[in-house]
């Protein structure tokens, strides 16, 4: 068998869920970090851990910033809104090549992994993951329109838009894959209908209600919000959706997606900046969220002996970020591609 030599770093380190910033000696072996050591030394370096986008639609990438207009309806509900018709006509090698370039870009803005809402049903299951195939960011396919049986779980429109919705879940649940529903994205109406499934994600709840949210909450579900695309979408127009500070305030989960490429970059640094400008959380917080949607690929994304070594080496005295006071609140508002000086996604 062949020997594997170890990957040793130094650097100033965000470590473990509560992101505690230390001076450490890193060794990955096999892909694992296999010791986390004190380093007393001044570090010339970062090492934070690499972000997970918890919700994209990468399909849509081939209909990229397209000058468009109507409701949300209009544009993306299924079956027959313009993106679908659009992904439809489009050839199954360009709708890879779309994708696989959207991947490639967010491991360039430090993303290791992400969660896909996957149209197409068997087929557009099969084509994101050869879209995937060979890169170092590993996708989570919520499949769609046939596609739940042969992915990783089921990716459900809002449960008014989905006629055998009854049938998907129990179906899902019987092969042992988790259930996501797209819910409160417009408006409130549909998340009680969604909570009735037990489900095991919740997507925007951009408008979720206090009731609702203490319900979500009390039911340990996990919520992906979506902010720059709620905007853009017309569905949000202030900090109050979706209710990040309420989310925080009743102790629940909140996870960072892009959504979708045709309207926004699946760009986490982007998503993390806009979302302190606009929502005040706390950058732990922010930073947090876009880490720790990598549960849902069945790891913790964060930096601690025993997990997978995917993480991001950051060079401060490139840029001005030598400065810097909080290595979380820079990263969370000033990071970009340029700032990251390697990018380690090691996969055993």
């Amino acid at each position: 068998m062949q020997e594997v030599t170890p990957y040793v770093v130094t650097g100033r380190t965000l470590l473990g869920e509560d992101l505690s910033e230390e001076d450490v000696t890193i060794t990955v072996s096999a892909g694992i970090i296999t010791s986390i050591e004190p380093y007393s030394g001044t570090p010339d370096r970062w090492i934070v851990p690499a972000l997970f986008n918890a919700h994209t639609h990468l399909g849509d990438t081939v209909a990229m910033d397209l000058p468009a207009r109507g409701s949300l309806a209009d544009l993306v509900k299924p079956p027959n809104g313009l993106k679908h018709r659009i992904l439809a006509a489009t050839p199954r090698a360009e709708l890879i090549r779309g994708m696989r370039s959207s991947i490639m870009t967010m491991i360039a803005t430090g993303t290791a992994g992400f969660a896909d809402f996957r149209e197409g049903g068997a087929d557009g299951v099969a084509a994101l993951r050869e879209a995937a195939a060979g890169l170092d960011c590993r996708p989570v396919i919520l499949g769609r329109e046939g596609g739940e049986e042969v992915s990783d779980g089921a990716g459900i429109s809002s449960v008014h838009d989905v006629a055998n919705v009854e049938e998907i879940v129990r179906d899902a649940r019987a092969a042992g894959r988790p259930v996501a529903f797209h819910a409160g994205e417009k408006n409130p109406d549909d998340i009680d209908d969604a909570l009735a499934f037990e489900p095991d994600l919740l997507v925007h709840c951009t408008h979720a209600t206090d009731a609702q949210l203490r319900r979500i909450v009390d039911m340990g579900i996990p919520i992906v919000v979506c902010p720059r695309s709620n905007w853009l979408l017309g569905v949000a127009a202030s900090a109050a959706h979706p209710p990040i500070a309420r989310i925080l305030e009743l102790g629940g989960r909140f996870y960072l997606g892009t959504d979708n490429v045709m309207f926004v970059q699946p760009d986490l640094l982007q998503e993390m900046a806009f979302t302190a400008t606009v929502y005040r959380a706390p950058p732990e917080e922010i930073l947090r969220a876009a880490i720790s949607g990598a549960r849902l690929a069945g790891r913790s994304g964060f930096l601690d002996e025993g997990q997978e070594a995917r993480f991001l080496v950051v060079n401060p005295a490139e840029r001005n970020l030598s400065f810097s006071k909080d290595i979380r609140a820079t990263m969370v508002k000033r990071l970009d591609s340029s700032s990251i000086g390697q990018t380690v996604l090691t996969l055993q």
